[in-house]
């Protein structure tokens, strides 16, 4: 990825090597064209830096649109902003639905174990459903760790 400036601003962003070939038809450029060449153009690498840490709950990471210079180095970062209480309720709602989905599957595999006649510890497996149709009032719910969640027998 790269980076065209011109009179020292940002021109075009991004911008490839196949541009700069078809902006200059009558120039002839090799194949791997080194950064020397490409900075004689005005055109520079661009590296993306790693991206951001955030809590997903609550935040939004977002690749910057425009790469900056910093110390010699063309660079594209991140930005992280607070979700908005709607965006969070709305990331609540979908780890829910999902969670009560898992919970739903979970409860259909365990349908066997409460006919008379199957050969398992009934009231263990019994407790053990309890505890899936109850998860909703885990303290940590909708937000639930693997932990959170009843183990099977």
């Amino acid at each position: 990825m790269h980076v065209k400036l011109t009179n020292g601003n940002v021109d075009t962003y991004p911008y490839n090597v196949g541009q700069l070939r078809r902006e200059n038809p009558n120039t002839s450029f090799p194949k791997k064209v080194p950064d020397e060449v490409l900075a004689e153009w005005g055109v520079y690498t661009v590296t993306v830096e790693d991206q951001s840490t955030y809590v997903e709950r609550t935040q939004v990471c977002t690749r910057n649109a425009q790469p900056v210079l910093t110390n010699g180095v063309w660079a594209v970062g991140w930005t992280v902003t607070d979700k908005t209480a709607e965006e969070v309720q709305e990331y609540d709602d979908n780890v829910a639905a999902s969670n009560r989905s898992t919970r739903d599957s979970l409860l259909s595999d365990s349908d066997w174990t409460q006919v008379a006649d199957a050969p398992v510890d009934a009231t263990a497996w019994a407790t053990y459903r309890q505890a899936l149709r109850d998860i909703t009032t885990h303290a940590n719910w909708p937000n639930l760790e693997d932990a959170d969640w009843p183990t099977a027998l």
